[in-house]
């Protein structure tokens, strides 16, 4: 096995992936003509978005996200927390909690993007 793509359900898919590039400066891997699905190059995982109108299409009801109550959380790993976190905020992502030195060395921020899925930016967990 090998993990290949996570996805997550959004309203609207361009805009999803607009955000992503400008707030975390990921490359678009490819947009499908129905505007329904899209994926952002993150490596050998790509990190895809799908539209909860294609999936209520297919049968299946998605919830939205609550950045209150998250039940997982995308990371992105940087030198730079402070400067990502910034960048995120400018572009549109909402401040859930400022860059902070966690006890055990590792520097932790996060925030919701517009659809409210939590997202950690932070440093690398030191050896």
């Amino acid at each position: 096995m090998k993990l290949r793509y996570t996805i997550l359900y959004v309203e609207d898919v361009p805009a999803t992936l607009a955000f992503y590039e400008r707030a975390f400066g990921l490359a678009r891997g490819m947009l499908h003509p129905s505007n329904d699905y899209g994926e952002l190059a993150t490596g050998e995982t790509t990190l895809s978005f799908s539209s909860r109108r294609l999936m209520r299409s297919l049968g299946k009801d998605p919830a939205a996200p609550d950045p209150a109550r998250p039940t997982f959380e995308i990371a992105f790993e940087t030198d730079d927390v402070e400067g990502a976190y910034a960048r995120a905020v400018a572009a549109g992502a909402t401040p859930k909690q400022d860059p902070r030195l966690e006890e055990w060395g590792q520097t932790t921020s996060y925030v919701a993007d517009p659809d409210g899925y939590l997202v950690e930016i932070c440093s690398a967990v030191p050896a």
